[in-house]
């Protein structure tokens, strides 16, 4: 991705230029809105690894605000890391890892973010898939909102294309890929875009403080992209794999990839020439994703509304596509951990363009918001109830940091709510540091050590060789190790945390 510039002259901008904090200026500000983007399976390769994906727009947006290279989803499958990113709350504190289960069941009382924007005088409203889609008794989360949700739960498989007469020809050969000549709209992503624009105007017309939520659909599989998206990739197709299964690593560390090949006696088994297709299928679908995005932010700055508005783009986590043995989502490691973010102040903020490389959570997001809009001081009683802290340091100089290190966790087996034993077997907890990636897996039960990885990120960024036992690493891996602990207390079983 492109690291490049724009800025930020109101009045918040000579608070940051004058060393003052957001907070300081609560009364004399005005409240700016938020356009809350999300991605549904975004792999980092925003500034992260380099992308074989065209993402345009998206790249222009990081142009107009500050780019985190080292984001982190707190579990990587869309529950999990929905609802912690939203609650302010890191998964172990609501007691929730898997997809079955609303938050609210166990947590009724809990505030998310966009609530919390309501309570304060805002209009909430959300167009897409925001919260979690699927598998809930509870749909979306209504509290939420001072609008009935648009499009918000589904499932991704019946993301059929929606035209006059029967579909044209699909033109795709491998598995969960479609490729047929239909319009933008034909498929939710074009249809949430219009719906949010539509909303964006509504909102202008109410001449109110507004948290607006945009969540695509894509690039999740299936992956059925308008044909013109694959264009693209015929003569430039993505990298061909390169990456297996790391040396050394515990067994535990994987996981069946389930999403994408099934299980059982229909589990699929690809070709070589059905893996590059689906690859390209992939990227198609974040290039149809990224002009839908395009749609709504032109349709911000045509109603007048980016001066007075943050953007923040972000995914929910991240993605394998066949690195490692692995396809999909549900694991520790840097592909699925790590994260696209970007946040994008109101014009003329003065470190547009530029890059960070500090070490942020996506539960960050929450007490960084509420800072950003003056809502209230960090010191207050609702903030010590976030698990994230606020980024705004990092906002105002792109080289300051706010913490040591970022965590992922996530259950084995990856899908347990789907068992009949109904609770993992085992919960992997993953730091990363600036130098190392450290995991432990815990038997559930008992809270053991199991297995551990050790991953050296200066010179090993796809880790591929486990070297938890190198003797030359062992400073960096008893310094992540106290840092591991210090978060998650060690000798206590996951369930009781």
């Amino acid at each position: 991705m492109s690291r490049s510039t724009c800025t930020w002259l109101s009045l918040a901008s000579l608070c940051l230029l004058a060393g003052t904090t957001f907070t300081q200026t609560a009364q004399a500000a005005p409240r700016w809105n938020v356009l809350f983007l999300m991605a549904d399976d975004l792999r980092c390769e925003l500034g992260c690894y380099g992308s074989a994906a065209a993402s345009p727009n998206i790249d222009g947006l990081a142009k107009e605000g500050l780019l985190f290279t080292r984001a982190y989803c707190q579990q990587a499958v869309c529950n999990p890391s929905r609802s912690s990113m939203l609650s302010g709350k890191r998964p172990d504190s609501l007691h929730l890892w898997s997809n079955g289960l609303h938050f609210r069941e166990k947590n009724p009382d809990v505030v998310t973010l966009p609530q919390y924007f309501q309570q304060h005088g805002y209009l909430t409203y959300n167009a897409g898939k925001i919260f979690h889609n699927w598998h809930t008794d509870i749909h979306g989360d209504p509290i939420s909102w001072s609008a009935p949700e648009f499009l918000h739960y589904a499932n991704h498989g019946d993301d059929k294309p929606m035209v006059d007469g029967e579909p044209p020809k699909d033109w795709a050969t491998a598995p969960k890929c479609e490729r047929r000549d239909v319009p933008d709209d034909a498929y939710y992503d074009g249809r949430v875009a219009n719906e949010a624009i539509r909303m964006m105007s509504d909102l202008k017309e109410k001449q109110q403080p507004f948290f607006l939520a945009v969540g695509f659909w894509k690039p999740h599989s299936p992956f059925n992209a308008p044909a013109s998206y694959w264009t693209r990739y015929d003569t430039e197709p993505p990298p061909p794999l390169t990456i297996g299964k790391p040396f050394g690593a515990p067994e535990i560390a994987f996981h069946d990839s389930r999403e994408i090949l099934g299980f059982g006696p229909k589990r699929l088994k690809l070709t070589h020439q059905d893996e590059a297709e689906m690859r390209q299928g992939y990227y198609a679908n974040v290039s149809y994703m990224d002009k839908q995005v395009a749609k709504v932010l032109s349709a911000l700055k045509e109603l007048g509304l980016r001066d007075s508005t943050i953007v923040v783009f972000v995914s929910d986590h991240g993605y394998h596509l066949g690195e490692h043995g692995l396809w999909a989502k549900t694991s520790c490691f840097e592909f699925d951990a790590r994260v696209p973010l970007i946040i994008a102040p109101p014009n003329n903020y003065p470190h547009a363009g530029q890059t960070t490389d500090a070490l942020v959570e996506l539960v960050d997001l929450y007490p960084t918001l509420i800072e950003m809009n003056y809502i209230q001081p960090m010191t207050t009683t609702t903030a010590k109830t976030l698990d994230g802290v606020s980024l705004v340091p990092i906002l105002k100089d792109p080289t300051q940091s706010v913490q040591e290190a970022a965590f992922t966790q996530h259950p084995r087996p990856a899908y347990f709510d789907r068992t009949d034993k109904g609770v993992p077997d085992a919960m992997g907890y993953s730091i990363r540091t600036a130098t190392v990636r450290y995991t432990e897996w815990h038997d559930w039960e008992t809270g053991q050590i199991v297995a551990r990885e050790l991953y050296d990120h200066i010179h090993d960024d796809a880790e591929t060789r486990n070297i938890v036992d190198d003797p030359h690493f062992a400073e960096a891996q008893a310094d992540a190790v106290k840092l591991l602990n210090r978060q998650f207390e060690p000798g206590i079983a996951p369930r009781d945390r």
